[in-house]
């Protein structure tokens, strides 16, 4: 099972790869999920949630995680630390400033109560612009927006931008000091992130949420890094993925779940964007949507509530999906596009 399979190496080896439909599959998925907590403002009546304890929108933005882990690392030490940075920026600054600009101008001023020279000149509009665009703030409202919504705020996704960032900068300081080059030692930060996971879960396990975000999200990440730097070695097993998926359940009683399902999600993700019994049968997307439908979902969703407050999640997630879409590839080929496009040719020469 494991001797037989491939290993990430040879699978990068390919020119084929999966890693644009998981990841709009995983936009999706958070859009999906969001579906319910836009109506009623809670998490607890989804079936995943109910399941396994993170809602389907948690385990896409875990499998995002662990991709960019991935893939960030094997781009720094590709390109190095400058093209490394300017890549960066440019993959993440654009969209983002972009939707939140279209959100506050465009879309505040269509949903707010408020007459729209008041809008305007509201220091709250303003203050939301800076804080979305400085600190990932989420749960910051327009004035007039959304007010009889269960969430008030129009940009809920864009705290995990926080964690992305902060975990590109960690990449960055790895990668300047070298500890990129020594894998052990990432192997033994990995586990570092893995103990202190377990011991929340068998101190604290109810503890702040804040805390569970702050070790997973970092955990997931590190270990997709992890994997790229041991690719030699990591097998591209659809069997052993099955098996350590099984393996879970009992696992779920005791403080061991969440740290091993963080490390399953991270390598199971690659074993579906690598293994080559998987590659190679669609065409790749021509468009990668899944960055303007992850930071557009939330506002369309919370503009359809708003609309139609009495339209269950169930019916919200169809025109929710598909104006997501259609948003996205706006954003794509009007903004994020250009930008990569602006990327290669300051990166070309290198």
């Amino acid at each position: 099972m494991i001797r037989s399979a491939p290993t990430v190496e040879q699978a990068l080896s390919s020119p084929h790869n999966n890693f644009g439909w998981l990841r709009l599959a995983m936009a999706l998925a958070v859009v999906v999920s969001h579906a319910y907590s836009v109506t009623d403002g809670r998490v607890e009546q989804e079936p995943w949630f109910q399941t396994t304890g993170f809602t389907l929108g948690e385990h896409a933005v875990n499998g995002f995680f662990a991709i960019s882990g991935f893939l960030v690392t094997m781009s720094f030490l590709r390109r190095g630390w400058r093209d490394y940075l300017v890549a960066r920026l440019l993959r993440i600054a654009p969209g983002l400033i972009a939707a939140t600009l279209v959100v506050a101008l465009v879309l505040g001023v269509a949903m707010t109560t408020l007459d729209w020279r008041a809008y305007l000149a509201d220091p709250r509009l303003w203050r939301f612009i800076w804080g979305t665009l400085t600190s990932f703030k989420s749960a910051a409202a327009l004035p007039g927006v959304f007010g009889s919504n269960p969430f008030q705020f129009p940009m809920g996704t864009v705290w995990t931008l926080k964690y992305e960032t902060l975990c590109y900068l960690g990449v960055l300081v790895a990668g300047l000091a070298g500890l990129l080059l020594r894998p052990r030692l990432a192997l033994a930060a990995v586990m570092a992130l893995v103990l202190a996971v377990v011991a929340r879960e068998a101190l604290a396990p109810h503890g702040a949420k804040s805390v569970e975000t702050a070790l997973r999200l970092p955990l997931i990440f590190a270990a997709g890094g992890l994997i790229y730097l041991y690719r030699e070695k990591v097998p591209l097993s659809l069997p052993l993925l099955a098996v350590a998926l099984v393996l879970l359940v009992p696992l779920s009683f005791t403080p061991l779940y969440k740290a091993a399902l963080y490390l399953v999600t991270a390598w199971g993700v690659l074993v579906l964007s690598l293994a080559p019994s998987l590659t190679g049968r669609l065409a790749e997307p021509t468009a990668d949507l899944s960055y303007g439908v992850y930071l557009y979902g939330w506002p369309i969703q919370q503009a359809l509530h708003a609309l139609m407050p009495a339209m269950p999640a169930t019916a919200l997630l169809v025109p929710s999906l598909l104006l997501s879409l259609v948003v996205a590839g706006l954003s794509w080929f009007l903004v994020e596009k250009p930008a990569l496009g602006l990327k290669r040719r300051l990166l070309g020469a290198r």
